[in-house]
């Protein structure tokens, strides 16, 4: 690109409310999804533009923002708005690039948040979880959008647009790629259309009033006339997806139940309770066919490589609705209250996603089970036909574009409820 054409994009974009599909409730959603915060977080903001996140993140979530962009003037617009609105010791702004983030300020565990709305793709999503894991501190989560396919057969004339630029992956291969790169998913969330006339409506405007005739400005309008018709012509395929990611246990090595494991698996889920029901009922649903799921069945190892954890995910339904039981979780004394348990629980529940699963429901402790994203499952208008307590009866929704359906539970025969 040359430095006229550059200049002249900057110039469509310059004061421009967003550089990218995005809202501020699409904003809060993909907060809340990643999970409590502390008090006053430290958050990184990568490649924030004129910082519609940041300002929100530390305005609402009380953050310490550390706003990082290349383009100068979009840092100053940043400073300015922070300034106005009180939240000029809030966010601090850095002129960087986001693929080459050295120095004291970007040091190993320095950062409770990572946030990417509409950046990662400068360096690539698959770099940027490698590279960005590190600046995470313990328990520290990354929120990364991307332009996704949203149909598993894309049009010619949509792949013809996208390869001049980008290749775009589906929203489960994004997810895919998360999980090899050493993430658990805590939510995806795929951005709902008014994201894109949020950016679109105001660069259309902005490409209407300018002057052609500047240096640059013929081909930038080109190419942003091109872009908006692809939007009106092949919109619904592609769209953006927000992933909501936090770095696995390093401690624990997590894969599915092999046929060697049984017998461990008994052991650590016998030893784990105080009657052996729990483990007869692994062995009973491993002889249901309608209830066992393949690769559903998850360990976690100790350094030694003995099973120190065991998740099991089977099917069950809600009404006629396919859905997932997660019972029983099972942690081998000797490694209970050091995270095997839920390192195996994350990965289960990253499989089940990567199956295309869209809900789950435990019977647990309400103050285990919510760090994961479950919440009482009747809101959701969902109730086993038994009697527990409310709080106790709890489902996590996998894939938010899947209707969640209402009703009563109907689990396994092996379940005896």
């Amino acid at each position: 690109m040359t430095n006229h054409l550059r200049d002249a994009f900057f110039a469509l974009h310059d004061r421009l409310p967003r550089q990218s599909p995005g809202s501020d409730a699409t904003t809060r959603r993909l907060l809340a999804l990643a999970g409590p915060q502390p008090v006053r977080p430290r958050v990184l903001d990568l490649g924030c533009g004129p910082g519609r996140a940041s300002l929100l993140l530390a305005a609402e979530a009380g953050a310490e923002v550390t706003a990082v962009d290349l383009h100068q003037p979009f840092l100053d617009e940043l400073r300015e708005a922070a300034e106005a609105r009180g939240l000029g010791d809030r966010i601090r702004t850095v002129r960087a690039d986001m693929g080459d983030l050295t120095g004291p300020a970007f040091a190993d565990g320095s950062f409770d948040l990572v946030w990417a709305e509409g950046s990662a793709y400068c360096i690539g999503f698959d770099t940027a979880l490698r590279d960005w894991q590190r600046l995470l501190a313990p328990g520290g989560s990354m929120v990364v959008t991307e332009c996704v396919w949203t149909t598993g057969s894309p049009s010619a004339g949509a792949r013809a647009f996208w390869e001049q630029h980008v290749s775009l992956r589906t929203v489960a291969a994004n997810a895919a790629a998360a999980v090899a790169a050493g993430c658990h998913l805590l939510g995806v969330l795929v951005q709902p259309g008014s994201d894109w006339d949020e950016y679109y409506v105001p660069l259309a405007e902005r490409a209407a009033a300018a002057d052609p005739s500047a240096p640059g400005m013929e081909a930038a309008l080109a190419a942003t006339r091109e872009e908006l018709a692809a939007r009106r012509a092949y919109g619904t395929e592609y769209g953006y997806a927000g992933y909501v990611l936090r770095p696995s246990d390093p401690r624990w090595r997590t894969r599915p139940e092999a046929p060697a494991d049984r017998e461990a698996v008994h052991g650590v889920v016998s030893a784990a309770f105080p009657t052996r029901a729990e483990a007869a009922l692994v062995d009973a649903l491993r002889g249901d066919p309608d209830a066992w799921l393949p690769g559903l069945s998850y360990v976690a190892e100790a350094p030694d490589g003995s099973v120190a954890a065991h998740a099991l995910l089977t099917r069950c339904r809600v009404g006629d609705a396919p859905a997932l039981a997660l019972a029983p979780v099972a942690t081998a004394p000797g490694h209970q209250r050091a995270g095997a348990g839920r390192a195996v629980v994350r990965a289960a529940l990253d499989a089940a996603r990567l199956l295309g699963e869209s809900l789950v429901l435990v019977l647990g402790h309400p103050g285990y089970y919510p760090a994961f994203g479950f919440v009482p499952a009747s809101r959701f208008g969902i109730r086993p036909g038994f009697d527990v307590p409310d709080e106790a009866m709890m489902a996590l929704v996998l894939d938010a574009s899947v209707p969640v359906p209402a009703g009563t539970i109907r689990y396994p025969a092996a379940f005896g409820v």
